[in-house]
């Protein structure tokens, strides 16, 4: 029997069936179509995730741009040091050779010895014209010392001759007289021709006095003569010392020694080889390394001498040296070039220059790994 209520309640009794339909649906098995499934609509989570994504990415751009806005850094950068050329100063034979390529030398030490013979023997020769000029020497010394007491002796020697000639000549002056007043009777011609004769002679043998006595009253002339005399001998003396130093600079020059401490690269000489004076030897590195770095003339805004600097070597990765910028170059690398650019013309293309910046370095060498010249680095330059 149908009871009134649910006689009065379609409603009532269409829900039970939509339920008891939905319950049977979803109790059948999905068939992969899901033409009849609900679709569940996304939460929030996902969206909650992205934020949180967008806000770490974001404040980790703001912490590496708070370490690194003020770095400058460039793969153009390369070890560079002193690096000179032994060369030969003398030619000879090579005799001794006791280095090795890339053997470290110490200031001092022997490269290269060449033939000494030579130089010895010139350096001989010198030291046998030192001592002829020092003899001569010494007897001009001599010469000055008996001058100073001969000339003076020679003055008073013709200033008495020359009393004796004016003696000589008053006595014949008087003599003359007495021939030409007495009566002719009482005296010849013969006698009056004779101390006429005699007068002329005293006269003559006077005035010879008087020029020697003028020559010898001259002294300090003479002397003066003879202190040229040893002043000669004296630059002598010096010259003689001189190419004896000359000859022994060019003895001490058969041995080549290194001027620093480094390194022997590119040797091409060998024992026994026959080389000139000038000849390349090979070169010699110093152990001394610093970094010129090539920078954009765009980075040099805030860097100055004294900034720290972290570099890192491609050869040594685990490698990390710490120095300052040293200075910067008064130029571009353009500049100094061999060939620098000359944009005189009207097709202009501005490009970026880039500055040599000298780097050196303070701490972090290991003597394990050494840093031949020409290294390719990456300095990070921390400006203030």
């Amino acid at each position: 029997m149908v009871t009134m209520a649910e006689q009065h309640n379609p409603a009532s009794e269409e829900d039970k069936i939509n339920q008891d339909g939905q319950q049977d649906a979803s109790q059948q098995p999905n068939n992969g179509k899901g033409d009849n499934a609900e679709r569940k609509r996304p939460g929030k989570k996902p969206l909650i995730i992205l934020v949180i994504i967008v806000v770490v990415m974001a404040i980790v751009a703001l912490i590496y741009w708070l370490m690194t806005h003020n770095q400058q850094t460039t793969d153009d950068a390369f070890t560079e040091g002193d690096a000179v050329t032994i060369a030969a100063k003398v030619s000879g034979y090579v005799v001794e050779l006791p280095v090795r390529d890339n053997q470290r030398v110490k200031k001092g030490d022997l490269l290269v010895r060449i033939d000494p013979r030579d130089s010895a023997a010139q350096r001989d020769q010198a030291k046998a014209q030192l001592g002829l000029a020092i003899a001569q020497l010494h007897q001009a010394q001599a010469q000055l010392d008996l001058s100073r007491i001969k000339y003076p002796a020679q003055r008073d020697q013709v200033l008495a001759q020359q009393l004796q000639a004016e003696a000589n000549f008053m006595n014949a002056e008087a003599d003359y007289r007495r021939q030409r007043g007495v009566d002719p009777r009482a005296t010849s011609q013969r006698n009056i021709d004779s101390a006429s004769a005699q007068l002329r002679s005293a006269k003559a043998q006077l005035a010879s006095a008087k020029a020697q006595v003028e020559v010898a009253s001259q002294v300090a002339l003479q002397i003066r003569q003879q202190e040229t005399n040893v002043e000669a001998r004296q630059q002598q003396v010096e010259q003689a010392k001189a190419q004896l130093n000359t000859a022994e600079l060019n003895l001490s020059y058969t041995d080549v020694r290194a001027p620093y401490d480094g390194f022997v690269t590119k040797r091409n000489v060998y024992q026994g080889t026959l080389v000139q004076a000038g000849s390349s030897l090979f070169s010699l590195v110093s152990p001394n390394i610093w970094i010129i770095a090539n920078f954009k003339e765009s980075q040099l805004e805030h860097m100055n001498p004294g900034d720290k600097v972290d570099v890192r070597v491609d050869a040594w990765p685990d490698l990390k040296l710490e120095g300052h910028v040293d200075s910067i170059q008064m130029g571009s690398g353009s500049r100094f070039s061999a060939f620098p650019a000359e944009n005189a013309t009207g097709n202009y293309v501005k490009i970026v220059q880039r500055v040599p910046v000298k780097i050196v370095i303070d701490h972090g060498l290991d003597a394990n790994k050494p840093l031949p010249l020409g290294l390719s680095v990456e300095p990070t330059v921390i400006v203030k």
